[in-house]
């Protein structure tokens, strides 16, 4: 039975999954997730608990960078295993008293969802035994405009977040799902990206013709994709 329940716990959707549908309280009113965030992008994330710098420093972090977020079409939403007033209470202590890498009253304004009975956290695998059985990694997960879950990243406890990384990740989906390509190691906008794979003998020696690819064999393909084109079909006008 107890092997059963942790089992549960550390249950998680996967990449290519619808996300799993909740509904909860928070910060900024009741959500219904992800029916609310339809035709946006959408970041859910877990912290381990209000009222501890690590998590401060990313709610900083975030909060400073949501309109950069938005800009892209993408909705930030927090969760942690704590009630509604003590998120109350440590957003506000934050925009009174912290101060990061000079970032100071930072109003937090996104929706940090109350997940007391962890609820949510189960469902989406937030609670790893192995590292705390009662608070929640630092989950990320990419859900898209139709729902479905499209990128996971877990932390433990002890690292906090890299937010280049992360809107990196966003922009590059983002432009795969646009471009119809893939985006090579470090990709940035205004990178080469990948052009996929020939599927005969005969689209890749039209390929290796084609001005507008470089191709070094059939299998590693590229093109030039101006940044401009990319930020310009991603970015909200």
């Amino acid at each position: 039975m107890e092997e059963n329940q942790e089992q549960q716990a550390v249950s998680m959707p996967r990449i290519g999954d619808p996300a799993p549908e909740f509904k909860a309280v928070t910060t900024q009113g009741d959500i219904n997730f992800p029916s609310d965030y339809k035709g946006k992008w959408s970041i859910l994330f877990s912290h381990p608990a209000d009222f501890t710098p690590v998590c401060t420093s990313e709610f900083m972090t975030f909060a400073h960078l949501e309109k950069q977020f938005n800009e892209a079409n993408c909705e930030l939403i927090g969760l942690s295993i704590d009630g509604l007033y003590s998120h109350i209470a440590w957003l506000r202590t934050i925009k009174e008293k912290i101060e990061y890498k000079g970032m100071k009253d930072i109003e937090v304004t996104f929706p940090l969802i109350e997940d007391i009975k962890m609820d949510v956290a189960k469902k989406y695998g937030m609670i790893q035994p192995n590292e705390d059985s009662t608070k929640a990694v630092r989950a990320v997960f990419f859900v898209d405009p139709k729902g479905i879950i499209r990128a996971i990243i877990y932390y433990p406890l002890s690292l906090g977040r890299n937010f280049d990384e992360l809107y990196r990740a966003l922009i590059a989906m983002q432009a795969a799902d646009e471009f119809g390509v893939a985006t090579p190691a470090d990709w940035r906008p205004g990178d080469d990206v990948i052009v996929g794979p020939a599927g005969s003998c005969g689209t890749a020696k039209e390929r290796m013709e084609d001005s507008e690819i470089d191709c070094k064999d059939w299998f590693f393909c590229t093109k030039k994709l101006d940044k401009d084109e990319v930020l310009g079909k991603v970015l909200k006008k």
